[in-house]
Order: structure tokens, then sequence, then C-alpha cells
């Protein structure tokens, strides 16, 4: 690959905030989003968005202690045609609002484009939603690069 040549100093700066934000880039959401399939080996939706079924890590805070869920949402020409959220809390309330939120999730996202996803209450639960927010950004980073 070649470099284009620029001042001595602009190489090293740009060099360094490449690798802040590829650094960020892998880190997003306190997990990994994982492609299952689609992407490069998937049909291409025409959009910004691969399609196929991406899964990523959510986390947020509950009064109880930091919480995570899993999800997992499949696009189809950038639209999610499924989703799964799976509950990781095992005591407290964080048990009960994670399992409304994962029984109330698909009918509020399925049908929508991904890029008009922010949820912020599904069922009675508000601070599970801050978590999903976290893995949908997540997975729109993986599909677009997919």
């Amino acid at each position: 690959m070649t470099v284009p040549s620029f001042p001595a100093r602009i190489p090293a700066v740009a060099l360094a905030g490449f690798g802040v934000l590829g650094a960020l880039a892998g880190c997003a959401a306190g997990g990994s989003a994982a492609e299952t399939n689609g992407g490069a080996d998937g049909a291409a939706s025409g959009g910004p968005y691969a399609d196929g079924t991406y899964e990523a890590e959510g986390e947020y805070v509950s009064p109880g202690g930091p919480e995570s869920i899993g999800v997992s949402i499949t696009l189809e020409g950038d639209v999610v045609t499924d989703v799964t959220v799976t509950p990781h809390a095992e005591e407290g309330n964080a048990v009960q609002y994670q399992g409304q939120f994962a029984s109330g999730i698909a009918a509020e996202v399925v049908g929508k484009d991904i890029d008009e996803l922010e949820v912020s209450r599904v069922a009675g639960s508000s601070l599970t939603s801050e978590g999903f927010n976290q893995a949908v950004d997540a997975i729109k980073a993986d599909a677009a690069a997919g």
C-alpha cells in the first residue's frame, strides 16, 4: 500500500488519530458485535448496512450495579426483521425488568429502519434500554463494516 506524502508532522498525528478511532470502534458497546451471517458472504442490502443477523452485548448501570444484555438483530434492507434480547441479570429487580424488556422489544423495533431505533422505555423497563441502544450502536458499526 502506498502512503501519500505529507509534511512530517501530519502523518504522525493522522496515524495516532486512526489508532484511537480503531481502538474505540473495537471496544464499542463494552462487548463485541459478531456477525453471524451476511456481510461479505451475505446479500448486500443496497443501504449502508449489510443484510444479516448481528449480535452484541449492551451494558448499563441499575440501582443494583452493572448489568448487561445480549442483543441479536436481523437486518434486511436496513430494516429490522427480527430481534432477540437475552437477559443476563441473575438477581434483584434487574431480572424482572430485563425479562419484561425482552418480551416487549420486538413490538417496538421490528419493521423499523435500524437508524430510527432509539428506545427509552419498553414494557415498563427504562434502564435496560440503555444497554439495548448501546448494543444497537455496536451492531450498526459491525453491519456497516460488513
